[in-house]
């Protein structure tokens, strides 16, 4: 009798467990559900082009121009062999060619009659002023060669002569013997000098370098070219650097008469008082004679 009334029983419990369920349904009520939402991809911001680098620019670099030999134990001291012929000095053909070879001169072609006259002015001595008044009033322009020492000391005068339209170039700052000098020497007075001229002028200096003394040598040349210069040495020219021993005008106007040529660069120094008084015949009675007055190109 008892285990009959356990089966009954079963059937009736998983009836009523049935209805209460389906009862929970219909009633309406809805069991919350958590919704994920799938992750958005990372928005990843293009990073900027990056450009390829530049070339590196090689113009006007340090690369040099010509080979840079090793300073010599001794210098050359510059020599020519005058004539009266009025013809360009004889220089030996070796000499001619390590010029060439190093953006160096002593005179220029000329297919006609011009001539380059050049100052050497390392200190002053009152006659500056008088030659820069003779040129102006000849109508005639002239390269100065300067020192540090005549910038340093005479500031007006070099502004006097930029502001005239002549050239000035480069003697060093302190006139030493190039011609055994290192490199870094070499190279620190040049520049040197540069830059104490374009402090004062604002202006870049013209780029002619007159080695002091006239001592040189292949690696003083080539220094120099590979800064940008050109070296001027001269054609005419005569012992006038000492003011104690001056020879007079008319020794002065009769040695530039006798060896003037064509394409002649000549040297005058500024401390000579027998070239400041001849000076203007010079220029006038050549002039007559059909020279012309040209400033370096």
């Amino acid at each position: 009798m008892k285990k009959t009334s356990s089966l009954l029983l079963f059937p009736v419990l998983c009836f009523l467990i049935s209805i209460f369920f389906l009862a929970g349904c219909f009633e309406g009520k809805t069991v919350p559900v958590t919704v994920v939402k799938p992750e958005q991809p990372a928005v990843i911001e293009p990073e900027p082009a990056v450009p390829d680098p530049e070339p590196p620019d090689t113009a006007g670099s340090d690369l040099p121009l010509v080979p840079q030999p090793e300073p010599p134990a001794s210098s050359d001291s510059w020599y020519f062999q005058r004539n009266n012929l009025h013809q360009v000095p004889f220089v030996n053909e070796n000499i001619k060619t390590r010029l060439n070879a190093n953006n160096a001169f002593y005179y220029l072609e000329s297919s006609g009659r011009q001539i380059y006259l050049t100052f050497d002015e390392g200190y002053e001595l009152g006659y500056t002023g008088q030659i820069l008044d003779i040129l102006k009033a000849n109508d005639v322009k002239a390269i100065f060669f300067v020192t540090g020492h005549y910038i340093d000391s005479q500031p007006e005068l070099v502004l006097r002569m930029k502001q005239e339209g002549h050239l000035v170039g480069n003697h060093t700052v302190n006139h030493p013997d190039l011609g055994i000098a290192d490199l870094e020497t070499i190279t620190a007075e040049i520049t040197g000098l540069e830059n104490k001229f374009t402090q004062l002028t604002g202006l870049p200096l013209d780029k002619y370098i007159r080695p002091p003394m006239g001592l040189y040598s292949d690696a003083s040349l080539a220094a120099a070219a590979n800064l940008g210069y050109r070296t001027v040495f001269w054609s005419v020219a005569f012992n006038d650097w000492d003011p104690n021993n001056q020879p007079g005008a008319e020794y002065s106007y009769q040695h530039v008469m006798d060896n003037i040529h064509p394409g002649a660069v000549i040297l005058l120094h500024a401390v000579s008082q027998s070239n400041t008084e001849a000076l203007n015949r010079i220029i006038k009675d050549l002039k007559e004679a059909g020279y012309e007055f040209r400033t370096f190109p």
